[in-house]
């Protein structure tokens, strides 16, 4: 829970921890002119609040005349009046800022201790502390963004795959939000003529047609669908994909992942068994982010170490959105490469048949049909780029390819549309069994209110300090 209120001027830092050439100190609230007044004094000798909005002056920092903290008494600290540091500041006055509310920014230089010291002055000037995510909370509470797009913030901020960023900036620009404002719109308006209906039912009131209200209640369920059914693609764009290599010892699964990274990064022998623990690395493949899961040989042991990692292989494995199954092509089919084959047709996979610089033993007919497969050389590199397609193409499909194609990549809004389609299916099967027209109406405003939770149309305080507890303090 937020300590204050709207009335509160809020402030942070709002770049990163560390050394950098400028750190920024946001405040914003009705009282950011005057109290980032007490401590920035503009080079031109102009009062602050004669600047005009959204132009850059030059100013220095200096503590308030209120100062009285311990840092004041320290010789090695600034005193009060004293410059500490020269800054570049900006009034953005309300409406037009990120909050919604007056903001001002100081862009001084971006020591650590510098930017404490400035962050520290605007407190002592009369400014709080902002909670985590408090200021994109304060644009979403003053209209600026919807509650999609307050999360495609964080989403942005997050993103490690030029994928993941195309689909938080869509996110972002409210392409979400449209598409289910769209669907819920048509609902209520939907609900309105149904209402109407019941509580009008004697007097001459235009009743919907059972007909015009299934078309509507299908249109809606179909953009329901469409939407959830990129809920996966999503999913693995924003948080990467995770990728087990698996299969028995020395079939060449860690000069593989050597290969994938383009780097030595696990031991290579010809002892059977050197890999005995997960090892994880996260490459970039065509946008999308995958992390690499390199797993202990699985094969009948008594060692108790190797038994583990097997263990341990196999929970992986479980857990994997793509395994890569590798065969030695040099050797002949064994019951162990089998057993991993069968396995595989029950998920998402691979089948990598390495060592083709070698004579190869392995027959394309032992794979059964239906069944991904891919030779290549793990020494050499040859058909490595062919599987980087295929690792990507089994993840994604086409899905990522096109930066048009709208992606639901946050679970809370998998969830609430699938609350939404299971009501509509209700509602529809409602009114194809000639239920109450009641009955009907109470389907459609819970799938009409399960759209406006994605947008915040419908919320509560506590879905919002749980989005906005994720966030980082300054954003």
């Amino acid at each position: 829970m937020l300590r204050g209120g709207p009335e509160d001027t809020i402030c942070a830092i709002a770049t990163p921890a560390g050394e950098g050439g400028i750190g920024i100190v946001r405040l914003s609230g009705p009282q950011a002119l005057q109290i980032a007044a007490k401590t920035v004094q503009l080079r031109s000798g102009q009062p602050l609040a004669s600047v005009a909005s959204h132009t850059l002056s030059l100013a220095d920092l200096r503590f308030p005349d209120n100062n009285q903290t311990v840092l004041s008494h320290d010789p090695s600290m600034p005193k009060p009046r004293e410059c500490f540091d020269e800054a570049l500041v900006v009034y953005m006055k309300a409406p037009r800022s990120f909050t919604g509310e007056d903001i001002v920014e100081i862009q001084s230089h971006g020591g650590s201790l510098i930017v404490s010291l400035t962050c520290r002055a605007c407190l002592e000037a009369g400014a709080r502390l902002a909670e985590p995510g408090e200021f994109t909370k304060r644009a979403f509470l003053n209209g600026r963004l919807d509650l999609s797009q307050a999360e495609a913030v964080l989403d942005t901020i997050r993103a490690r795959s030029a994928a993941s960023l195309t689909a938080a900036q869509r996110q972002l620009r409210g392409d979400l939000a449209k598409e289910v404002d769209t669907a819920r719109e048509a609902l209520l308006h939907l609900l309105a003529q149904l209402e109407a209906g019941i509580d009008f039912g004697d007097e001459d009131v235009d009743i919907i047609h059972q007909q015009d209200l299934l078309e509507t209640i299908d249109r809606a369920a179909m953009l329901v669908e469409r939407l959830r059914a990129t809920a996966r693609t999503g999913r693995l764009l924003r948080d990467g994909a995770r990728v087990v290599i698996s299969g028995r010892p020395n079939v060449g699964k860690s000069s593989l992942l050597n290969r994938l990274l383009k780097e030595e990064r696990a031991i290579v022998t010809a002892v059977p068994g050197t890999t005995r623990d997960l090892i994880e690395e996260s490459i970039d493949l065509g946008g999308v982010l995958v992390h690499l899961v390199d797993t202990a040989g699985i094969r009948d042991t008594v060692d108790p170490v190797e038994h583990e990692g097997i263990k341990r292989s196999r929970s992986a494995q479980e857990q994997a959105d793509l395994r890569i199954i590798v065969i030695d092509g040099s050797v002949p089919l064994t019951a162990d490469d089998r057993r991993l084959i069968d396995e595989a047709a029950d998920m998402r996979h691979v089948i990598v048949i390495n060592k083709a610089d070698l004579a190869a033993q392995f027959s394309p007919s032992s794979v059964k049909a239906g069944l991904t497969s891919i030779w290549v050389s793990a020494k050499t590199g040859d058909g490595i780029d062919n599987l980087r397609l295929a690792i990507r193409s089994q993840l994604v499909g086409s899905g990522a390819d096109t930066p048009d194609g709208l992606l639901v990549t946050n679970v809370r809004h998998q969830t609430a549309l699938t609350r939404a389609h299971e009501s509509l299916v209700e509602a529809a099967s409602s009114i194809k069994n000639e239920m109450a027209a009641e009955l009907v109406a109470v389907d459609i405003r819970a799938a009409a209110d399960a759209l406006g939770e994605i947008t915040g149309a419908i919320t509560n305080d506590e879905i919002l300090s749980r989005i906005f507890s994720t966030f980082c303090i300054g954003k």
